[in-house]
């Protein structure tokens, strides 16, 4: 699984900010996966890509996803992850 950082502008320590958030998200994430395509995927999660933007406190499923996997995920993805990013401590 790969994180793809959408910031647009340069703030404090973004780096740390980065890293701490993706603490958070990455187990939430894996969870969310595993809950849904673990057998699917045989427990590899690394065609999955997110663009997460700092800004807007949204993560995507990235184009760069495939489509097969991400059609069975996106709708409640999108819900279930952008409500955990929207109450996190982004600063």
């Amino acid at each position: 699984m790969k994180f793809n950082w959408i910031i647009d502008q340069a703030r404090g320590n973004i780096t740390k900010m980065c890293v701490d958030l993706e603490y958070e998200l990455r187990p939430k994430i894996v969870r969310f996966l595993m809950a849904r395509l673990e057998q699917e995927c045989s427990g590899d999660f690394s065609n999955f890509y997110f663009d997460v933007n700092i800004k807007t406190r949204e993560i995507r499923i990235s184009n760069k996803t495939p489509e097969s996997l991400a059609a069975k995920i996106r709708l409640e993805f999108e819900s279930e992850i952008n409500d955990t990013l929207k109450l996190s401590r982004i600063r």
